[in-house]
């Protein structure tokens, strides 16, 4: 009997193998038919300026209304929290220090909590000079512009409503049913928490046709705003995972899709560069955690991870895996000091040679999400733990392999991943602070794990498990 399981199990995971591969066969075909064009302008370079302190930033820890929103101080004020020097924007002064050194530098952002000034330049001999400079810690190249980068797409043809065959009669949720109901979500939704008052951030590559959709036509928006450098001309324009992310917690289409949120309110947030794969990508991503946090959102939504870079430049290590030592991984630690969940997805490199968590998975007081198959297995490709430093990871499992989600077409689709087991559990994460309004971001993360399958003994495969929401609203 033990042998014919795992037989069995085996044939399921050469299936899915198949699967990944076919699909991955079928995007190299795509691109490959997509000729590559010259990146535009001349060659350039990102650079990232760590400064030693904030002399000259202009502001005060005192007067935090010049530089936080209402909801961001009165977030930090409920859960107890201080307004510190991270807190402070990077000195004015710094900034305007460093654009002079040439003519030929822009402003790409900066990172308060980092204490860094990103800008790119085609001088590079400008670089010295901002070496030398008396309030300069480091200046790292973290971008190289291209020799040639794929076009972007043109808009996806869309789907006016849903097909017939697409609802599910009797059934409220629809196709999205099973994925909520593992975690007994529903039940928040009962009792009137279906996100209300809460803020989410999502944070991605692009958000395809979220404006033209009908599906979305019922979300509320907050806005949106781009930090991957040159800026997108429209980021409803760019790829369709975070679409497909935010479509999993915000549709309300009855009978057709509910997702795990769906009277919260999001911010859209492009962090992702889809054309190259480097570094920088961890300075976009610390730019629109802290946007997210001077708006006052609540909860962040990230299906994004890195280890590995474009020609192996600024590679990720094992031993880095400890919550600090990477500038992704260590703002993601900082969030929950001021006040917000992480909910960020365990990496999908689990059949590669890497196998683990990617960063800011490893990050300290998150919650890391991995992905589950449709027989409640741990799915092949569902990146594993312990950090460096000895913390389990993931911390829970939903439905990954595969979710039900809604396409940049507006249509009913399937796809695999902890890209979209992550926001199915930050939906209903949202739906149980709603409930619990006194409790900390700590806390309330904490309840998640303790209302999990596996939290009596919890692993670095399955994490503490899968949660029970009804189980976490009793706790």
């Amino acid at each position: 009997m033990h042998r014919f399981i795992q037989k069995k199990s085996m044939k399921r995971i050469i299936t899915i193998i198949c699967i990944v591969m076919m699909a991955a066969a079928a995007w190299a075909a795509i691109n490959e038919s997509v000729p590559m064009v010259k990146f535009p302008g001349k060659k350039c370079y990102t650079y990232r300026v760590t400064l030693k302190d904030k002399n000259g930033c202009g502001f005060s820890i005192d007067k935090p209304r010049q530089f936080l929103s209402a909801k961001a101080i009165e977030r930090r004020r409920r859960q107890n929290l201080p307004i510190d020097s991270t807190d402070l924007p990077v000195s004015k002064t710094s900034i305007r220090t460093i654009l002079a050194a040439t003519d030929e530098i822009t402003l790409v952002g900066t990172s308060k909590w980092n204490n860094t000034v990103v800008v790119n330049l085609t001088d590079t001999s400008a670089i010295a000079r901002i070496r030398k400079m008396a309030f300069v810690r480091q200046c790292q190249r973290v971008w190289t512009s291209p020799d040639s980068i794929t076009p972007r797409v043109k808009r996806k043809k869309l789907k006016d409503a849903f097909s017939s065959w697409d609802s599910l009669k009797n059934v409220a949720y629809g196709s999205a049913f099973i994925q909520i109901n593992l975690m007994k979500g529903e039940k928040l939704h009962e009792r009137g928490f279906r996100g209300e008052g809460m803020t989410i951030a999502v944070l991605d590559g692009g958000f395809a046709n979220v404006d033209r959709l009908n599906a979305f036509k019922t979300v509320k928006l907050e806005g949106a705003r781009d930090f991957v450098f040159p800026r997108s001309t429209d980021i409803f324009n760019e790829t369709d995972h975070g679409t497909k992310v935010l479509s999993t917690m915000a549709v309300n289409a009855p009978s057709v899709y509910i997702g795990t949120a769906p009277q919260a309110a999001y911010w859209l947030l492009r962090c992702e560069d889809q054309q190259t794969e480097q570094p920088v990508e961890e300075d976009y991503w610390a730019m629109a955690a802290e946007f997210a946090d001077s708006v006052g959102v609540d909860i962040i939504s990230s299906s994004l991870g890195y280890n590995e870079y474009d020609n192996h430049y600024g590679d990720h290590h094992y031993h880095e895996m400890d919550g600090r030592s990477t500038l992704i991984s260590k703002t993601a630690s900082m969030l929950a000091d001021k006040g917000i969940i992480l909910v960020n997805s365990a990496g999908n490199y689990g059949m590669g040679p890497w196998k683990k968590i990617t960063f800011p998975a490893d990050a300290e007081n998150i919650i890391t999400v991995g992905a589950l198959t449709s027989t409640l297995q741990n799915a092949p490709f569902s990146g594993i733990g312990p950090t460096q430093d000895g913390r389990i990871k993931p911390d829970v499992m939903a439905t990954g392999s595969p979710a039900t989600l809604i396409s940049a077409r507006g249509t009913v689709i399937e796809d695999m991943g902890t890209s979209f087991s992550t926001p199915i559990v930050c939906g209903l994460i949202a739906c149980l602070w709603q409930a619990r309004p006194e409790k900390t971001a700590k806390e309330i993360m904490d309840i998640v794990r303790q209302s999990a399958d596996n939290y009596c003994h919890p692993d670095n495969i399955y994490g503490y498990g899968v949660p029970d929401f009804e189980k976490a609203l009793r706790q």
